[in-house]
C-alpha cells in the first residue's frame, strides 16, 4: 500500500523524523491559508499523487506569497499529471501539501527496504539526491552506499556515522544524519514498510538534515496489525480494479494484455501468466483469489476480469488442495451465470474429485472450454482471445 508524501511526513515526524511545517490543502483558498500560516518568505506547492517524479512533471512550485500559492494551487488542482511512474493516463491532482521553503546547503538520498540477495533490511544512501535514484544505480552504483541491519540490534549510530562520513558530512551535520537516518529504520520497523525514502534528503544552510520530500510503501499482508497505517490508503489513488479486488481480499494487478486470468495461489498464478506468454498470448492481469476461495469470491474475481474492456478471453486455473475441483466446478458456474459470462472461458482443474468437476462442467448449459494441462490451457485461451 501507498501513501502520500504529507501522510508519511506526519508519520515520519512520529518517530523524530525531521520534516519541514506544512499543511494539507483540497482547495485554492487552503493553500492560500497554508501559506499565511506558515509566514515565512517561501513556501513549495505541491501535488498529492501516488507517484515520484512530481516535479519534473510540473507538479511542485514556489510560491513567494499567499497569492502566488493560490494561483499555483488553482493552476495544479484537477488537472492530470503525468510522471514515469503514472504512465501515459497520468493521475489526477485532488489534493495539495504546502510547506515552508528551506535554503538547501545539498541534497542527499535516504532509503531503507529489504536487500532480497541478503536478506536484510538495508539502508542506502548517496550524494546524488533530488534525482532518479534508479538511473544512479544503473549508471554509477559505485556512487549507493549501503548499511545492512542486522534485525537483532536494528541501525546501530556507528553504521549511521559511518554513512554520514561517507557522504562527507560535517559537524553538527553528522550528528543530525544520525538520528534523522536511525529514526527513519525506526519507522520503517515499525510499521512493516516494504520501502521508507527520502529523496531528496537536504543539508540546510544552518547545517540541519531534513527530509524535503518523503515516500513510504507496506506490506499490505501486515497491514490488519496496523490500523493507523491501513487508515491512511487513498482507495482514489488506486486503480479502481485494484480497489475493489483489496475489499474482496483478492490478490489482483492490472496488466496491458487480453486474456484474464482467474487462478489459486501466487506461484501458480505466475506461472499460468508464463505459459500464456510462451504460447504467445499476453495476460489481462495477476490474480489470485487463494486456497480458500468460495463461491462469492470466485465471482469477485469473474467481475473484476470482465470489467476490464480490454480481456477477450478468460482462463481459469484451479488446482483443487484445500478446496475440492466439483466445489470450485459449481462457484465457477454460478459466478458466471451471476454475472453473465458473454467472452470464451477456458477452464483447467487438478487436484482432489477432478473428474466429478470437470462432469459439472461439461454438462453445463455454459459455453466453457475444457483443457487437459497448463500449455493445453494457455494455447486454448489464446486462440479464443485471437478469434473473438
Amino acid at each position: 500500500m501507498k501513501i502520500h508524501e504529507y501522510q508519511a511526513k506526519e508519520l515520519l515526524r512520529r518517530f523524530g523524523v525531521a520534516v519541514p511545517r506544512g499543511y494539507l490543502a483540497a482547495t485554492a483558498l487552503e493553500a492560500e491559508s497554508a501559506s499565511r500560516q506558515l509566514g515565512g518568505p517561501i513556501c513549495v506547492v505541491k501535488a498529492q499523487i501516488h507517484a515520484g517524479g512530481r516535479g519534473k512533471a510540473g507538479g511542485v512550485k514556489l510560491a513567494r506569497s499567499p497569492e502566488e500559492a493560490q494561483q499555483h494551487a488553482e493552476e495544479l488542482l484537477g488537472t492530470i499529471l503525468r510522471t514515469a511512474q503514472t504512465g501515459p493516463a497520468g493521475q489526477e491532482v485532488r489534493k495539495l501539501y504546502v510547506e515552508e521553503g528551506c535554503r538547501i546547503a545539498r541534497e542527499l538520498y535516504l532509503g531503507v527496504t529489504l536487500d532480497r540477495e541478503s536478506g536484510r533490511v538495508t539502508m542506502m544512501a548517496s550524494s546524488e539526491g533530488g534525482v532518479d535514484i534508479e538511473d544512479v544505480a544503473r549508471n554509477h552504483p559505485e556512487r549507493i552506499l549501503r548499511a545492512s541491519v542486522d534485525p537483532l540490534t536494528g541501525l546501530t549510530p556507528h553504521q549511521a556515522r559511518r554513512l554520514a562520513f561517507e557522504l562527507e558530512l560535517v559537524g553538527e551535520s553528522v550528528d543530525a544524519f544520525v538520528r534523522f537516518a536511525t529514526g527513519l529504520y525506526r519507522a520503517y520497523a515499525a510499521t512493516d514498510a516494504s520501502l521508507a525514502e527520502i529523496n531528496p534528503l537536504v543539508v540546510t544552510v544552518a547545517g540541519e538534515v531534513v527530509a524535503l520530500d518523503a515516500k513510504m510503501t507496506f506490506d499490505d499482508n501486515a497491514l490488519p496489525q496496523h490500523p493507523d497505517v491501513a487508515a491512511l490508503r487513498d482507495p482514489a489513488e488506486e486503480d479502481p480494479r485494484e480497489a475493489a479486488a483489496k475489499d474482496h481480499e483478492l490478490s489482483y494487478i492490472a496488466l496491458d494484455g487480453d486474456i484474464g486470468c482467474m487462478v489459486n495461489g501466487a506461484g501458480l498464478a505466475m506461472a499460468t501468466m508464463d505459459v500464456i506468454r510462451l504460447a504467445g498470448g499476453a495476460p489481462a492481469n495477476f490474480l489470485d483469489v487463494g486456497g480458500g476461495a468460495d463461491e462469492a469470491k470466485v465471482a469477485a474475481a469473474f467481475e473484476l476480469l470482465l470489467a476490464d474492456p480490454n480481456v477477450k478471453a478468460v482462463l481459469v486455473n484451479i488446482f483443487g488442495g484445500i478446496m475440492k475441483c466439483d466445489v470450485i466446478a459449481n462457484g465457477i458456474l454460478a459466478a458466471a451465470r451471476q454475472v453473465g459470462l458473454s467472452i470464451p472461458l477456458v477452464v483447467r482443474l487438478q487436484g482432489t474429485n477432478v473428474a466429478l468437476g470437470a462432469q459439472l462442467l461439461a454438462e453445463s448449459d455454459l459455453d466453457i472450454i475444457p483443457a487437459d494441462d497448463l500449455g493445453d490451457a494457455a494455447r486454448k485461451a489464446v486462440a479464443a482471445a485471437r478469434a473473438a
